[in-house]
């Protein structure tokens, strides 16, 4: 049998794509995607001052010029137009290249 969650996952963004934060103004790339929220409750009621939906796509950002991977919900996302390469320092662990404004997961770990 087939998850109901899983076989209803639509993400916005892909793993690889450049992103702008709309709330805090920041580029970074998706690393990873949840279908659905996937951490704690206590984490979503510190954090998540907003309250986006849990039951909507979240994803995993490196966060450009700094050491920070970060937890969003998708509705605090847009696409980054700039097509710049970022800079963080654990880049090389997610992605094997960077190619026409896409980083490249050479071998992807879902």
């Amino acid at each position: 049998m087939t998850d109901p969650v899983i076989q209803e996952f639509s993400a916005r963004f892909l793993i690889g794509e450049l992103i702008i934060h709309k709330r805090f103004d920041y580029r970074g790339v998706i690393s990873d995607i949840d279908p659905v929220f996937n951490l704690s409750e206590e984490w979503y009621e510190t954090v998540a001052r907003s309250r986006p939906p849990k039951d909507q796509p979240w994803y995993q950002v490196l966060v450009h010029q700094s050491g920070l991977l970060t937890y969003v919900a998708e509705q605090h996302l847009q696409s980054d137009p700039s097509d710049e390469a970022i800079q963080h320092p654990m880049i090389s662990e997610f992605f094997s290249g960077f190619h026409n404004g896409r980083y490249i997961q050479e071998n992807p770990l879902h």
